[in-house]
């Protein structure tokens, strides 16, 4: 008779992954709540929109800075939208920021239904917080200070006014 046990152990269950297994959910899981991003780390992606052009430019809560990003060439709302849902799902930003043209006045004008517009079919489509920004002078500025792209430079202008405004 030998010393070893009668009993054999009992054998991993299939159904359980090992420990070190990375967990998956399932492709039919419903999705979640987004996360609450700590207002330090939120990043943005700000747009100063044209008919013809839309300047673009990222940046970040924390640092401060703004990058300027590559200005979209599209005419027309579906054409325009296609690449700036490229843009976000590249960027993956926290919130959305528009430049509102107004006449030197504050006086409302063409553009400033259109931007408003743009900035609803955006929160509308993409389901982001979208904040408005009083852009007078933005592509003046950013002429004056020698940009090659002024609608790209315009954005970063937008964008570090509302990061600006920021407590």
């Amino acid at each position: 008779m030998s010393d070893a046990p009668d009993t054999v152990p009992p054998a991993p269950s299939p159904a359980r992954a090992p420990t070190d297994a990375p967990l998956r959910a399932p492709t039919d899981a419903p999705l979640r709540a987004p996360v609450v991003v700590p207002a330090h780390f939120q990043s943005f992606l700000a747009f100063d929109f044209g008919t013809k052009r839309t300047g673009v430019a990222t940046g970040s809560r924390m640092l401060g800075l703004t990058t300027p990003q590559a200005t979209i060439k599209a005419e027309g709302a579906d054409a325009r939208m296609l690449q700036v849902a490229a843009r976000i799902k590249e960027f993956q930003p926290d919130a959305l920021v528009i430049g509102v043209p107004y006449h030197p006045d504050g006086a409302a004008h063409e553009n400033t239904a259109r931007a408003l517009k743009f900035g609803r079919q955006l929160r509308g489509r993409f389901g982001l917080q979208v904040f408005e920004v009083d852009e007078r002078y933005s592509t003046t500025e950013a002429l004056s200070g020698g940009a090659r792209d002024a609608d790209a430079a315009s954005a970063c202008i937008i964008l570090e006014q509302f990061l600006r405004s920021l407590p």
